[in-house]
């Protein structure tokens, strides 16, 4: 499997200066429990940071918390659960599963990860989809979009289609179910049905807690003004381990997923300017 060739990055949009806001992209972000809060803020904080606008769409507390912080973000409209039809539609890209619980940690006002993720794909196939964490673990692979990116780590490909991380298992499935699979790990492997790429790099700093989530959020932000899935999937992790890599000759492993938040719009200001 080939290595990811950064030269790829400069196929990236680019916001240009004369731009105005919301052309920029929208992203949808449906995330978040009671038990889960970070999860979901490490997702919109390195999104907002990229997009024009994020719909926020999480439990009541989660809701809150994000209106009382609203102040760090550039744009930004807090959605109730039950209004999130109305705005899907309006959205670049939707970011489903960081943050959500699994069967076994739903408490009471949390949703139902399956039903509602199950309903939001099937319903809305046409659109751009990140399918991370909780909702991995619940759904078939057979539901999820053609196009759509998911972002496994070891177990999560395991749950998901029953088969043991490889090279060989990762390229299979993205053939068999016509999607994006980024598996993420020391060496992340991103694979299209067409072709795979090997990503390395990072550190043992980007083993805390939160990572994986400021990934989906960075991830999905790009593919909101970026149409091959293939390309953001791969950009997105070599922006992230570069991030790491950046925070590692500052503060050595003692950084945390807050930081690494801070960290990719200066990795992606280097790379792209």
């Amino acid at each position: 499997m080939q290595e990811f060739n950064k030269n790829e990055l400069k196929k990236l949009y680019v916001s240009p200066s004369d731009s105005h806001k919301g052309q920029n992209g929208k992203l949808f972000l449906i995330s978040g429990s009671k038990l889960f809060h970070s999860s979901s803020l490490w997702a919109l904080k390195v999104a907002s940071r990229i997009v024009d606008m994020v719909f926020y769409s999480s439990v009541p507390e989660n809701n809150r918390i994000v209106s009382e912080a609203k102040k760090e973000f550039r744009d930004g409209i807090i959605v109730p659960r039950n209004k999130i039809e109305n705005y899907i539609r309006e959205a670049d890209c939707i970011l489903i599963g960081p943050g959500l619980p699994r069967e076994d940690g739903i408490e009471e006002g949390d949703d139902d990860t399956l039903e509602l993720t199950e309903k939001l794909l099937k319903k809305y196939p046409e659109k751009k989809w990140v399918i991370d964490g909780g909702s991995l673990q619940v759904i078939k692979p057979e539901i999820i979009p053609s196009q759509a990116i998911v972002t496994p780590h070891s177990r999560e490909f395991e749950t998901l289609f029953g088969l043991k991380v490889s090279g060989e298992n990762i390229e299979n499935m993205s053939k068999e179910y016509g999607i994006i699979i980024l598996t993420k790990g020391p060496t992340d492997f991103v694979c299209s049905p067409q072709e795979c790429v090997s990503i390395q790099g990072g550190n043992a700093g980007m083993t805390k807690g939160g990572t994986g989530d400021v990934l989906a959020g960075l991830i999905a932000a790009l593919y909101c003004k970026n149409d091959d899935p293939f390309l953001v999937a791969s950009a997105g992790s070599y922006i992230n381990k570069k991030a790491g890599e950046s925070l590692f000759e500052k503060v050595g492993y003692y950084f945390n997923s807050s930081d690494l938040v801070g960290e990719i719009p200066r990795t992606m200001r280097k790379l792209f300017i």
